[in-house]
């Protein structure tokens, strides 16, 4: 097992921070910086193939290449910025991977950073709440490697949650290696439900907003409104349609819905 990053670009950074968003419950995190990557003037500084990603070849117009996550570079109003955004991560069902190549991908990211002089790592994702998405507004729940950071993070509106858990694959690795490393890291989730594979918007929204806070930068929000609102529809049209099953009296001789 290998995981290789690979430097295709040399930039000047100072002090850089940088936010994962790789594929996830919701896609929340992929979502937002996939959204930032086409709104802010970035640029591929680095490639990530690694042997725990699917074994495929990615093609397009008949060219083939391997498939990678990538990290871009965006500098803003002086200070550097790094975005890490992909189609894959290590899968976490272990009939077809190991925790080995999870730890391995996470550990090899890391060390690049630190050879980077990165200084925070921000891991996006989503959290998912199951079916209180369907009728409450997303939130956004915060882990973080310091109390220093998460008493800055609450400032801007995040929930700290009381309970105990766990953060399952980059989101929570790259965090906790990173800090291994002597980074300032956290993970800020936005609340989703599993179910939605195709991503969930306003949870990704909620999450934009809160890094357009504390970062300033200067996002174009009417698209992920416009899908924002989309989804919230659907929630509500399904909440309906449940509701309506649950009035409906049982047919004779059933005693249960499945």
């Amino acid at each position: 097992m290998a995981t290789t990053v690979k430097l295709v670009k040399k930039a000047k950074l100072k002090a850089p921070v940088i936010f994962t968003g790789l594929p996830g419950i919701g896609l929340v995190g992929k979502i937002v910086v996939d959204y930032l990557l086409k709104e802010l003037n970035t640029e591929k500084i680095a490639e990530i193939i690694s042997d725990s990603f699917p074994p495929s070849a990615h093609t397009k117009e008949g060219v083939l290449e391997l498939i990678k996550d990538e990290i871009y570079h965006f500098n803003f109003k002086g200070k550097d910025y790094l975005f890490l955004s992909g189609p894959v991560q290590p899968s976490l069902d272990f009939r077809t991977g190991s925790a080995n190549e999870h730890y391995e991908f996470a550990r090899a990211i890391c060390e690049f950073l630190k050879q980077q002089n990165v200084k925070e790592v921000y891991a996006l994702a989503g959290i998912n709440v199951g079916e209180k998405r369907m009728n409450h507004e997303p939130k956004v729940i915060v882990a973080a490697t310091s109390k220093a950071l998460l008493n800055d993070l609450k400032k801007y509106g995040v929930i700290i949650d009381k309970n105990e858990g766990l953060i399952s694959g980059a989101a929570g690795l790259l965090p906790g290696i990173a800090a291994e490393f002597g980074m300032d890291a956290a993970c800020l989730m936005g609340e989703t439900n599993v179910r939605l594979v195709y991503g969930d918007h306003g949870a990704a929204k909620k999450v934009l907003e809160l890094l357009i806070k504390k970062f300033g930068f200067k996002v174009d929000m009417r698209k992920i409104e416009k899908e924002s609102v989309e989804i919230e529809k659907a929630f509500t049209q399904l909440a309906e349609q449940l509701e309506e099953q649950e009035e409906k009296p049982l047919p004779s001789g059933l005693s249960y819905v499945r």
